[in-house]
């Protein structure tokens, strides 16, 4: 009897200091509240979780969550307040406050956002890769080794390969140009730029494009899938999720021991004085090995984050553009009199070609514009400023959304209209209002070589082939994470120009 008294007492006392617990919680949470609540924004759905409802709502119904931030900003203005539990963030839809928090290196990226991401699931993923460092002297360091192999000089010797792997492209689909087959054409594109990012960067041979299933093609789409549920809370601790969690698990172990093998084979045949592939990793090797300073883990953190980084962005920017072309006849015509001016019948473009598709750049820069792969991008401020005249308090996170920026009115006419005339050189440029590949010191590293690579793979295609998409296509968006078509990019073709 007494001890049952004894457990019972200790159950009360238990609960007594959990709901103490909880109450100084929910202060602390009203604190944050008033410490907020004079910025404007959408009446909180729970006092506990703030906002979240509202976006587990979009999530659960395939919506893009953005959508609600683009509500928010019209009836509550360019600086948003979002509440998740004690957590507040600022939405800054204003040029303004993109030029201060961007273009400036004193704002670090969010610890705790990009923090999420350094490891999966308890493996070590893109650790302290180039995209969420957060580190400005580390990030710094890094950036400084790398950024001769991105540069423009170093891409224009690389583009014999965009070409080849292009040209594979066009092939597969020669063979199902006929008018009646219907071909995923998003899915075809997934491949191909992995198989240029594998060769232009690590000189990997993968023919992801006539096969996917091998392992480190798979490990990336099992990955990918894994990154894109690390938004659900608590999901690697249910129970049912345990077999999805150990085989995301054990595929980013595999990209990183591929990637450990593949610079480890790289530097000894460097040291040796053997004849190495001029990509990316033997640029970067020798940059490293002129600066001394060998950081073998941030290496492989960056053969992780190039993958990634490297080929869904720009699949999903081309599957974007051949989706929205498929309802714009007047725009394919107009950039096939282009492709025809520039390149003819020729079979490799060069480099000096690029620079002559002013339409096609046009084109891309407009499917940017409404459909950011990359929606947006955090930063944290640790002190206070003023932005529209609101104040923003140090010691908080600030995001910063393309998607929405680039679909409100203040910034572009008739902001839902695709229409690349916007983007012509004679246009005002919209400096703060437009930013895909971010701004400033911490912008997209790889946005020269991206664009590169969509212009060749575009202007091969247009060169090629006529095309109309099969239905059902919903023109929807599927935010996963990145931003990509919710339907598969299903197009009928026939040839247009076949080459000799």
């Amino acid at each position: 009897m007494e001890a049952l008294e004894a457990a019972w007492g200790l159950l009360r006392l238990l609960l007594a200091v959990a709901l103490l617990a909880f109450g100084l919680y929910c202060g602390y949470i009203k604190y944050t509240h008033l410490k907020y609540d004079y910025i404007p924004g959408a009446p909180r759905a729970s006092f506990l979780l703030g906002h979240l409802p509202s976006l587990w709502r979009m999530f659960s119904s395939k919506e893009v969550a953005s959508e609600l931030f683009a509500q928010w900003a019209e009836e509550y203005g360019p600086v948003l307040r979002m509440n998740m539990f004690h957590k507040v963030s600022l939405i800054i839809l204003s040029p303004e406050g993109v030029k201060e928090y961007l273009m400036l290196p004193k704002y670090p990226k969010d610890r705790e956002i990009y923090g999420r991401f350094q490891s999966l699931f308890g493996e070590r993923f893109v650790g302290t890769g180039l995209a969420v460092d957060y580190d400005h002297e580390h990030w710094h360091k890094q950036r400084r080794i790398v950024d001769p192999a991105f540069s423009r000089t170093y891409l224009m010797g690389l583009m014999g390969i965009f070409n080849e792997k292009a040209e594979e492209l066009m092939k597969v689909l020669e063979e199902k140009a006929d008018g009646e087959t219907k071909v995923d054409v998003m899915d075809l594109l997934r491949r191909v730029t992995l198989d240029i990012i594998a060769k232009v960067a690590f000189g990997l041979e993968l023919n992801t494009l006539y096969d996917d299933q091998t392992p480190f093609p798979r490990a990336v789409s099992v990955v990918m899938d894994g990154v894109a549920k690390v938004r659900i809370p608590a999901f690697e601790y249910m129970p049912w999720n345990r077999k999805i969690v150990k085989e995301v698990q054990e595929n980013v172990r595999l990209l990183r021991r591929t990637g450990q093998a593949c610079i480890e084979e790289r530097r000894k045949a460097m040291q040796n004085g053997e004849e190495t592939p001029s990509d990316i990793l033997t640029q970067i090797l020798k940059t490293e090995a002129q600066e001394g300073d060998c950081d073998h883990e941030s290496m492989l953190d960056n053969f992780v984050t190039f993958f990634f980084a490297g080929h869904e962005t720009t699949a999903n920017q081309l599957s974007f553009t051949i989706m929205e072309l498929g309802r714009q006849p007047e725009i394919v015509a107009k950039l096939q009199a282009e492709v025809d001016e520039v390149i003819g019948s020729k079979r490799d473009i060069n480099y000096e070609d690029l620079g002559n598709f002013r339409y096609l750049s046009q084109v891309l820069k407009e499917s940017l514009r409404l459909y950011p792969p990359v929606p947006s991008t955090l930063r944290w401020t640790k002190t206070e400023n003023v932005i529209e005249g609101i104040k923003i308090p140090a010691n908080t996170s600030l995001v910063f959304n393309m998607y929405v920026m680039g679909r409100m009115e203040r910034y572009f006419k008739d902001p839902l209209v695709f229409n690349p005339d916007r983007f012509d050189k004679e246009q005002p440029k919209q400096y703060y209002s437009y930013f895909p590949f971010s701004l400033g010191p911490r912008s997209c590293i790889g946005q020269t070589f991206s664009q590169m690579e969509a212009k060749v793979v575009m202007a091969k295609f247009l060169q090629r082939f006529e095309f109309q998409l099969a239905p059902p296509q919903s023109f929807k968006i599927l935010d996963a994470g990145t931003l990509r078509p919710l339907d598969p990019v299903v197009c009928r073709l026939t040839l247009r120009n076949p080459l000799a």
